[in-house]
């Protein structure tokens, strides 16, 4: 990920020397393994995790790891025997690797890093769920117009918006806490996956310090299914982000103007006219859910390789994790700041709510009138009636129907089809079913 969009925390989780300490600790678990089976001398795993602690994989060790690439042309071979001298312990270079393939290595390391990007996403996530519960709770009567096609439909509450953004967002902790799990598995099961090399004792042990799982059946790789439902959900995670982000940019456009993003002091919003404070966070908010999406598509493809395994997934990881999972952590960190800085302006909320001169409540005269007791067509007639006129000659719809020869109802009672109010008589029961 290019650093722009880059978070702190997950550029040291997918940094060089944090994927080969990765892939140590699962080398160290794995001689571990080993020791209790009587296979290899004791005392092995607790030399090479300490020195792991004393001795940090660092840039230079990575460094290393390239150099010997150079000639190997595989990294996996590269990096143990960069290890092997990192460590200075022949003994344990000897025992290296024992029994294993480069994947037993690179795929339970990636999950395990995958595990922990999914817990930093769900972390940021739970600061937007919370500030979108407070802008639901805070607007939660607060009357609004309610569009439908990008047309004025009905009167509404403005919390009730956030209130959806939000129950979207609960349903991806959940689709999240799928995916971790889905992805939480270790494999270390030897070439084409049938324990020839290594028994299944070893892979239980490393799943075991991993906090992970075992594979059930592995062929020399993790299935990809597992992957690509990581990808799913974080695109659909996306998807309610940009749900987020278009709805904000609509209420900020000049004519509307009903909600604003933060603008900072110093802030500028065009390089030639100084009066702008454009949208820029909610549109890049869009731009980072097409990459989500982006990323999707070649973690299904990535789902069928040949026999037990050819390595056509391994470039477009190499890409699509770290960018997905840092793409996500970046943007729901920049929508929570949004949210949590965003400006209603309520007086707008009225102007608008009231623009079209009282035509919103068209449904409301309509069903009074059939409880009147007028045929339903005859009632749509003379409401659509009224309802046209007052759009072309730009007059009152209440006025309107007060002139109305067959309107049965006048005065107070058809005034108060025009309360906004009446539309937020269910509101506090849909807040309950989330416990608000």
């Amino acid at each position: 990920m290019v650093p722009r969009y880059q978070t702190p925390e997950m550029a040291v989780l997918w940094s060089e020397e944090n994927r080969y300490r990765m892939w140590a600790l699962v080398e160290a678990y794995a001689l571990e393994a080993w020791e209790a089976l009587g296979q290899v001398p004791r005392g092995l795993a607790a030399r090479l995790l300490r020195t792991l602690e004393e001795k940090p994989l660092t840039e230079a060790f990575a460094r290393r790891v390239a150099e010997i690439e150079e000639t190997t042309r595989h990294d996996l071979v590269a990096f143990t025997r960069a290890l092997a001298e990192w460590t200075g312990d022949e003994e344990v270079g000897r025992y290296l690797h024992l029994g294993l393939t480069s994947s037993d290595i690179v795929d339970t390391a990636q999950n395990a890093l995958l595990v922990r990007a999914l817990d930093l996403i769900q972390e940021e996530l739970k600061g937007v769920q919370e500030a979108l519960k407070a802008l639901a709770l805070r607007h939660k009567h607060t009357p609004a117009i309610a569009r439908t096609h990008g047309v004025h439909a009905e009167p509404t509450s403005f919390g009730l918006r956030f209130l959806s953004f939000y129950a979207a967002f609960l349903r991806d902790e959940e689709r999240l806490l799928r995916a971790k799990k889905t992805i939480g598995v270790a494999m270390l099961s030897g070439s084409v996956g049938n324990y020839a090399h290594v028994p299944p004792e070893v892979e239980a042990h490393v799943a075991r310090r991993l906090g992970l799982e075992v594979e059930p059946i592995s062929t020399q790789v993790v299935p990809r299914d597992r992957h690509a439902e990581v990808l799913a959900a974080l695109a659909i995670l996306g998807g309610n982000v940009e749900r987020v982000a278009v709805e904000l940019r609509h209420l900020q456009r000049t004519e509307v103007l009903e909600a604003q993003e933060p603008f900072r002091e110093g802030q500028t919003g065009s390089s030639s006219m100084p009066h702008k404070k454009n949208p820029v966070g909610l549109e890049n908010l869009t731009g980072m859910a097409r990459l989500l999406r982006g990323y999707l598509g070649p973690a299904l493809e990535n789902i069928a390789l040949w026999h037990e395994r050819d390595i056509s997934h391994s470039s477009v990881e190499r890409v699509i994790l770290p960018d997905a999972t840092t793409a996500l952590h970046y943007a729901l960190r920049r929508l929570r700041g949004i949210l949590e800085g965003l400006k209603v302006f309520e007086e707008n909320l009225k102007r608008n709510l009231d623009l079209t001169r009282g035509l919103v409540y068209s449904q409301q005269v309509l069903n009074a009138l059939i409880a009147e007791g007028l045929p339903r067509e005859k009632a749509y007639a003379l409401v659509q009636r009224n309802a046209l006129k007052s759009w072309e000659e730009g007059r009152s719809f209440l006025e309107l129907l007060e002139a109305e020869p067959e309107n049965p109802i006048k005065g107070e009672r058809l005034r108060a089809l025009f309360d906004p109010q009446a539309f937020l008589r269910h509101v506090d029961a849909i807040y309950a079913r989330f416990g608000l």
